[in-house]
């Protein structure tokens, strides 16, 4: 059940959020969490777009999940196509967090694709978490054009995120390993390893996969 504050405890909350100090943003957050209220959807949206503090942001983004999604899925759906990053990010990020399918046509091809790393990987879980079952496969086929992207991290954010998509991403991968450019062959053969072996670890995949391409061959052998 929804809860509300008085007028004065809600004034006192909004203007933590402004504080200067990251403890006093991250105590208001918390309070509005805890005793979630219509009037603080909006200036939460607008907090995640400018917060600075990761701690910060996670707990608005948890305060925003103890709101009805009928009131924080307008507002969020608007900060995905913000030119902003970080609104970007933190909406996608937020989504994912409430789970909501109705969300699910607004993770577009350009946001799978942004050229901001944090936005990509976002979207990645996002379109993850919200996916219908029948369109798991052809956001398989989108992701694996990211295939070799980035940086450790960025690279095992869509390994993870393919393998959550579960067997569908077999024959993509293959794809990608017959006929992709060395990195993203690489990248597509690790993640095939993560895929059938979860324990091996991402290091020890992507030397591997290394392996597999300076030597020519498929990775098939002797599965």
């Amino acid at each position: 059940m929804t809860m509300t504050t008085n007028d004065e405890d809600a004034m006192r909350a909004l203007q933590g959020l402004e504080d200067g100090s990251s403890s006093v943003r991250l105590r208001a957050a918390l309070a509005i969490g805890t005793a979630p209220d219509p009037r603080f959807v909006d200036r939460l949206v607008e907090r995640c777009a400018i917060e600075p503090d990761f701690s910060v942001r996670e707990m608005l983004t948890w305060a925003l999940t103890r709101h009805s999604p009928s009131l924080t899925l307008p507002g969020l759906l608007r900060e995905v196509r913000s030119e902003r990053a970080q609104a970007r990010s933190q909406a996608l990020h937020t989504l994912s967090k409430i789970g909501d399918r109705r969300a699910w046509p607004a993770i577009t091809r350009e946001l799978l694709s942004d050229a901001d790393d944090e936005v990509a990987r976002s979207a990645w879980r996002a379109a993850v978490a919200l996916v219908p079952e029948e369109e798991r496969a052809e956001l398989a086929e989108v992701l694996a054009t990211q295939l070799g992207r980035g940086g450790r991290e960025t690279r095992l954010s869509l390994s993870r995120a393919l393998i959550a998509l579960g067997e569908v991403i077999l024959p993509v991968l293959g794809t990608v390993t017959a006929q992709g450019a060395p990195g993203a062959r690489r990248h597509a053969i690790a993640t095939e390893r993560l895929f059938h072996d979860p324990d091996a670890g991402f290091e020890f995949a992507i030397e591997e996969a290394k392996r597999v391409v300076a030597l020519g061959t498929s990775g098939q052998e002797g599965r």
